[in-house]
């Protein structure tokens, strides 16, 4: 693909915009970047490219490129991108375009949730073996980066989120990931469905000859690819855990207890897929088993912070739907008391009800939607309304006996009160760690 005199416009500004800009200047584009933001926001942006803040939709209705690279925190069914697309020859996101330009394989990595500790694991693997295998797309490192390496990695482990998947045309993992599926982001899908939709084109541009790794039960339609199953509920799977062992056709091949510090059924899911993965692209079982000795998950994914008076404290920050709330309950082997809450996104709780009077003494709701999901919660067990995170915590402990575990699990964004879930993590774990 030539872009040499094409028009590129930039549609976001944020890291994967500057990268995109740098590799369609790097292509010999001439480049423009819009945003609805102020000029500030568009600080970082390559030297040649033309910067545009405050745009607006009249804007893009008058701007004619012959590609334009959409950014994936802007909605892409909107009519602020549907204004600048009108005049656009292509509509593209930074991951398509970078996918354009890198000779390397790839393992793409998609689900609702797992996506970030799977795409680790899988980039560990990979560095292991010699190939490189740098994090990158929705976790990590902007691909454009990536491409414009002065040696680019053998292969790459790519985070892809529904978002980035929405703007993909050739983008060809050699090794498709499906994780899991469950609703999210209704406050930017219509449906369900479109939700699906937008994830299973992870498989749309696959062959025969490449390979689709698929947690078994999922449903899915057919795919052209090669199907290589695990789970943790049919032994018969081609990857099989009990939540401790991994096993490969019935053969032990890792203990996670004693090898990592990966806990729960969800993380053992994720390993399989990980292995699976790099199997499939080749990696030699030896080296795989190497790679995962002493690994540790990301933080803000059931992260142990301290252990007070008896109970534990675990950040599960990065829970930002009702599937990662449920994973997170079920790994769970000591009563809980749950910190949840956060922006409303339109999600349905209702289902997470049956786990709650199982797994949960109480639970302690905050953030815009504390009081409804209170509301919702007292249904199975005690269930108290607070304002904020700091209150929350001082609630929960006045909650946990000795012997339990605080588990701050969100089940929804953060965007209420914090930045990202990052933030509303390290929160959490500063206001643990003053605990006295």
């Amino acid at each position: 693909m030539s872009l040499t005199g094409k028009h590129v416009t930039i549609l976001g500004v944020g890291r994967s915009g500057r990268a995109a800009a740098a590799l369609a200047l790097r292509e010999g584009a001439v480049v423009s970047a819009w945003d609805a933001a102020d000029s500030a926001s568009f600080a970082g942006m390559p030297e040649p490219v033309a910067c545009h803040p405050c745009a607006t939709e009249a804007d893009g209705r008058a701007h004619r490129c012959d590609l334009l690279v959409v950014s994936p925190g802007i909605d892409t069914y909107g009519s602020y991108v549907a204004a600048f697309a009108a005049g656009a020859g292509e509509v593209i996101g930074e991951v398509e375009l970078a996918s354009r330009y890198f000779n390397g394989h790839i393992i793409g990595i998609t689900g609702t949730n797992g996506k970030t500790t799977t795409t680790e694991l899988v980039a560990r693997i990979l560095a292991h073996a010699g190939m490189g295998g740098i994090p990158c797309g929705n976790y990590g490192t902007p691909f454009a980066e990536v491409v414009m390496l002065p040696n680019p990695p053998q292969a790459v482990s790519l985070e892809l989120s529904s978002f980035q998947l929405e703007t993909i045309r050739q983008l060809h993992p050699d090794v498709a990931v499906w994780l899991n599926f469950a609703p999210d982001h209704m406050d930017r899908y219509p449906t369900v469905d479109a939700y699906q939709k937008a994830k299973l084109r992870i498989f749309e541009n696959q062959t025969a000859s490449d390979t689709a790794v698929i947690r078994r039960g999922s449903g899915l339609p057919a795919v052209a690819a090669n199907v290589v199953e695990f789970s943790t509920e049919d032994p018969d799977a081609e990857w099989f855990s009990n939540g401790c062992q991994i096993l490969h056709r019935g053969e032990i091949l890792i203990d996670l207890e004693l090898d990592t510090s990966l806990r729960g059924l969800h993380n053992a899911e994720n390993t399989m897929a990980a292995l699976a993965a790099c199997k499939a692209l080749g990696v030699p079982m030896f080296s795989i088993r190497d790679a995962l000795h002493g690994y540790a998950p990301p933080p803000h994914r059931c992260e142990l912070i301290r252990t007070l008076d008896g109970v534990e404290y675990l950040n599960d920050s990065k829970a930002t739907n009702l599937h990662a709330l449920e994973s997170a309950l079920r790994s769970q082997t000591r009563p809980v008391v749950l910190i949840a809450g956060g922006k409303e996104k339109g999600l349905d709780y209702t289902p997470v009800l049956p786990l709650l009077k199982i797994k949960s003494l109480a639970t302690v709701t905050f953030g815009q939607i504390a009081r409804p999901l209170a509301d919702l919660f007292s249904q199975a067990v005690p269930s108290q309304a607070v304002s904020t995170l700091a209150d929350a915590v001082q609630t929960a402990r006045a909650l946990a006996p000795r012997g339990s575990t605080i588990l701050l699990s969100p089940g929804t964004s953060s965007f209420d009160q914090f930045s990202g879930y990052e933030q509303r993590g390290n929160t959490f774990r500063d206001l643990v760690h003053q605990l006295r």
